[in-house]
């Protein structure tokens, strides 16, 4: 007689809800094109940080933070202050426990092993049944997968795939003489197309109370496959060859080889999984805290309060800033980008009259992008927003400007002049890489953020007709929707008045020619695209004449003098073009000509800075020479990592510039401009932390979890990648495709929490937060940390448990900085807050 081996779980079977619960779980991470920036664990963050992580690690395997030996070589490198420690753990135990926890830190001596849950239930197959189903069918499932998701590597495109993942299968079943299957009974199975999960199941396991654990040790044996298939099942659009694929049919079709490889060994009379089992624990269980677990916990708030202390006594002590009156000399608007940090920084330093400021990259204006000669378009707004807007470009002679380099025609794919092209053309393009290899230079396969709009173009801005559409979308925003939208900017940003006689509008992207997560590179409120066509259209709106009618009305004068101009900075090259120069009066024109020569040595020293982290470039040299290098290096096919992106994020600064201003934080932080006088009751503070918690929250959350379990949770080292389909990247050719990070873009991360920093009153700040459920989940779960500071008194306040407490530093001093570019020579390590002479 059969064994329950339920453990107290339900013996029915909900298909419904199974799929709901395993597509929750499994990774959301978007086709390579659509890689924007998410929170890994997403599924657990209905539940406090820390319970969520340990939950995670049991569950699925994952290493979820750093180890107990890395903490403590942190805190022999003085990286984790003995002080911060020393709070942590009295906060935690009390001061009667204090010491003995302190001793089990750094000393104690524990099983750091994980012995996960995921996987049990289906190792089964190995021990009672001596059999790897995953070596039997991973192949030959990876191989069917991407070719019917294929996006263009393939020359043939996957037959009938018009109809469905089963019904395609089922179709090229029936009609070729080879089979998928290599015994009857599964063949017949599909080809009988009414085959059900719970049917299949009951062949091969038996016990409904183990469907719903079997299901997810198969899936997860091979999450990154799976995630993809739900992801394209979800939003069908996020591949331009759209396919019809569900997670359904793909445990369907999984199960079904299953039961052929296990025919094709024992026969059709073997007995299903639960006939040889011992009890089995539940895969979603109570997971219990233990010593070692909150060791760690510990040690991870030692290692980011640690950082988070110094930059709030900083901000604390630093001197109150008083705004010039003076005239300015121009304005800029970037993105909150971590990596404008050190461009505005210099901006700043070399001309005191500019003024910079902050925002997120789209800058308020959400829109599809439809290119000349594309056919399809391309958001340009955060991936959760829906535009109903269309901007199209438009070039005279656009044939002209084709790219004809015959390596990329389709020409190449026939049989003949394929040959023909391989034998001639072939021969100069394998000695141009070989030439590569000593002097790198830009080509037809470069990633060039500048190449995503044409410079010379027109876009399709203003709509003077609603009934002018394409594609159920509007072409273009009327006056008074482009008048919302600019005021909107302006608002967020504390920008109301006092404007200079130019105000650039600066969005970035990235360019380089060895990176398959590229889009990671580009803005992720632009959804991993260049933030160009952005900035070029908000500059046109804000220099709309009715557009500044209507503001003027809502108490926002521009000064008919004041002219906007958009800008693209390629954070890889430090290069920056400015766009539709010519509209600029001719005194702006003057003034524009000296801005550039600004821009230009702000970017030479900002490539010199971001140089020491690089192991190539001797940080010694002049900024100019190392700019040059830097250039080089972003279109050298042989150099895996021609920046570092994101990596050592930690902060999100929304506040007026005066806050940090006189604080280097060493690229660490978003920065967004806020201005709590525009805005008193937080009107505009709220869209600000509905966008800052998930885009920023989730940047720094992938860096975290693909620095910690690069391996599970991020994807490895690059080098050995292969790209599949056009849409993913895998090791080898029959590999799981890996979500996440690659070592290259983590490797200097430290794994901390992101600290968010907001300048206003606590009281308005907590009203912000709790308008959007998902926005308060963030930081009342404590996966994003919250502080408040006094605009008035400069008082501390950190968000716990749904209130505030008054935090005070440990920290009493700052060390100092006068030269930014000795610092740069000195080492490569993260350095600590200075304070800026």
């Amino acid at each position: 007689m059969k064994k329950n081996h339920s453990n107290g779980s339900s013996s029915r079977f909900d298909e419904h809800e199974l799929l709901h619960e395993l597509k929750h779980f499994l990774p959301a991470q978007a086709p390579l094109k659509d890689f924007v920036h998410h929170n890994t664990l997403h599924a657990f963050q209905d539940s406090k940080f820390y319970d969520a992580i340990r939950r995670a690690s049991k569950l699925f395997g994952y290493k979820v933070s750093l180890s107990l030996d890395e903490y403590r070589m942190l805190y022999d490198k003085k990286q984790i202050n003995p002080a911060i420690l020393e709070r942590k753990i009295i906060e935690r135990k009390g001061k009667t426990q204090a010491e003995e926890w302190k001793a089990k830190a750094l000393y104690g001596k524990y099983d750091t092993s994980i012995s996960p849950r995921i996987g049990v239930l289906r190792s089964n197959w190995k021990k009672k049944y001596y059999i790897d189903l995953d070596l039997l069918v991973h192949p030959l499932l990876f191989r069917i997968l991407c070719s019917y998701l294929d996006q263009g590597i393939s020359i043939w495109s996957f037959p009938v795939s018009h109809k469905g993942f089963l019904a395609s299968m089922r179709e090229i079943e029936q009609n070729t003489f080879s089979s998928f299957f290599k015994s009857s009974r599964a063949k017949n199975l599909l080809l009988k197309g009414e085959c059900t999960i719970e049917e299949l199941l009951t062949i091969v396991v038996e016990d409904k109370s183990l469907f719903n654990q079997y299901v997810f040790d198969q899936q997860f044996a091979h999450q990154g496959w799976s995630g993809m298939v739900s992801a394209v099942e979800d939003l069908p659009q996020t591949l331009l060859d759209q396919k019809k694929i569900s997670l359904k049919e793909l445990i369907i079709f999984e199960l079904l080889l299953e039961i052929d490889a296990l025919d094709t060994k024992f026969g059709e009379n073997w007995t299903s999984l639960s006939h040889r089992l011992e009890t089995q624990t539940d895969l979603f269980a109570d997971v219990p805290k233990n010593e070692l677990s909150e060791l760690l916990e510990i040690w991870q708030d030692a290692f980011e309060w640690t950082y988070y202390d110094q930059v709030l006594a900083g901000i604390k002590m630093d001197k109150k800033h008083i705004e010039s009156s003076k005239e300015k000399t121009f304005q800029a608007m970037f993105c909150i980008d971590d990596r404008e940090c050190s461009i505005r920084r210099y901006l700043e330093k070399f001309d005191e009259g500019c003024q910079t400021y902050g925002t997120a990259g789209f800058f308020g204006v959400e829109f599809f992008y439809k290119p000349v000669h594309a056919n399809s378009s391309t958001k340009q707004c955060p991936a959760p927003v829906t535009p109903k807007y269309l901007i199209k470009e438009e070039i005279e002679n656009a044939k002209a400007k084709k790219n004809n380099d015959i390596h990329f025609g389709k020409q190449t794919h026939s049989l003949f002049s394929g040959w023909f092209i391989a034998q001639t053309v072939g021969f100069w393009s394998a000695f141009r890489l070989f030439l590569n290899i000593f002097r790198p230079s830009e080509n037809a396969a470069t990633v060039s953020s500048f190449k995503h709009m044409d410079k010379s173009s027109t876009l399709s801005i203003e709509n003077k007709n609603i009934d002018d559409k394409e594609d159920g979308l509007q072409i273009g925003f009327t006056v008074e929707e482009m008048a919302f939208r600019v005021g909107n900017l302006l608002n967020s940003i504390g920008l109301v008045k006092d404007f200079a006689s130019i105000v650039y509008v600066v969005g970035h992207g990235a360019s380089s020619v060895n990176n398959t997560h590229y889009a990671g590179y580009d803005c992720g409120a632009c959804s991993g695209r260049p933030g160009s066509i952005n900035a070029r259209v908000v500059s046109f709106m804000a220099n709309h004449v009715g557009v500044r009618a209507i503001l003027k009305t809502q108490g926002i004068d521009i000064p008919e003098s004041t002219q906007f101009v958009g800008a693209l900075h390629d954070t890889t090259r430090d290069e920056i073009a400015f766009y539709d120069i010519d509209i600029l009066s001719e005194e702006n024109q003057i003034k524009h000509a000296k801005n550039e020569l600004l821009f230009a040595k702000g970017l030479d020293f900002n490539a010199k800075e971001r140089s020491r982290r690089f192991e190539s470039i001797d940080t010694k040299l002049s900024a100019e020479e190392i700019h040059e290098k830097i250039r080089t290096r972003s279109v050298s096919l042989f150099e895996p990592r021609p920046e570092l992106n994101h990596a050592t994020n930690a902060l999100c600064i929304v506040g007026r510039r005066g806050m940090s201003e006189n604080l280097f934080l060493d690229r660490r932080s978003f920065m967004n401009s806020f201005d709590y006088k525009v805005d008193p009751e937080g009107k505009f503070l709220v869209n600000i932390l509905n966008a800052v918690a998930p885009v920023c929250g989730g940047i720094n959350l992938e860096y975290y979890f693909s620095r910690v379990d690069n391996h599970k949770l991020g994807a490895g080292s690059k080098l050995p990648h292969n790209v599949m389909g056009l849409f993913g990247v895998a090791n080898g050719i029959d590999g799981d495709l890996r979500p996440g990070l690659p070592s290259q873009m983590i490797e200097v991360h430290d794994p901390i929490r992101l600290l968010v920093i907001v300048e206003h009153f606590t009281d308005v700040v907590l009203a912000s937060i709790q308008k959007s459920a998902q926005t308060y989940e963030w930081f009342f779960n404590e996966w994003i940390h919250l502080v408040v500071v006094n605009p008035v008194s400069k008082e501390l306040s950190y968000f716990k448990d749904g209130g505030f407490e008054t935090y005070e530093p440990l920290q009493t001093e700052l060390q100092s900085v006068s030269d930014i570019e000795d610092l740069v020579e000195s080492h490569q390590e993260n350095f600590p807050v200075y304070l800026i002479k």
